[in-house]
């Protein structure tokens, strides 16, 4: 994920970087032989809005009999959004969710009192060689609702509004605009 702050008017640039507030530099972290980039959180910056962790995911092609195997394991008190751009991937959780993420579709899991989930590539996807690139964002839920029922929402791609621009389109999956 990069800009060009030369087409940004808001992004200094020369003796005006100073302004920069904070620069956050993904760190990799290995999931069991598939590594996601980490922007948050950061030494000098813990969140973002609720955003407690920003996980980029690929993009990267893996040979037949290749995946992810995030196995399962439990969360308490935030949520987790996933957004596939390219590639499958398969949720499972305690509350007997059983879903395939797809690009443009949104997961959203609430874990409040506690939820265990899995996140695999299985079927066709590793009998082939396949491709994975998106984001999973995790959010602190309030406290009012932290300790909550745990829930789990697909959302498909379709059902997700696209807004449109100066020649752009944005994709919105969080939120209103």
């Amino acid at each position: 994920m990069s800009w060009n702050p030369l087409l940004d008017a808001t992004i200094p640039i020369g003796d005006d970087v100073d302004a920069i507030e904070t620069v956050i530099v993904p760190r990799a972290r290995d999931l069991g032989g598939f590594e996601v980039r980490r922007a948050l959180p950061a030494a000098k910056r813990q969140m973002v809005g609720p955003f407690i962790f920003f996980d980029q995911m690929g993009p990267v092609e893996f040979l037949s009999g290749q995946g992810i195997d995030v196995r399962p394991h439990p969360h308490i008190g935030l949520a987790t959004i996933t957004y596939l751009f390219d590639g499958r991937l398969h949720h499972r959780d305690s509350l007997g969710s059983d879903q395939w993420i797809t690009p443009g579709a949104v997961n959203w899991m609430t874990a409040g009192h506690g939820i265990t989930h899995s996140e695999r590539t299985d079927g066709p996807e590793r009998a082939t060689g396949h491709r994975l690139s998106g984001v999973q964002l995790w959010a602190a839920l309030p406290e009012a609702v932290e300790e909550g029922a745990p829930g789990f929402t697909h959302s498909a791609a379709e059902a997700q509004p696209v807004l449109e621009g100066e020649g752009k389109q944005v994709r919105l999956i969080l939120g209103e605009a």
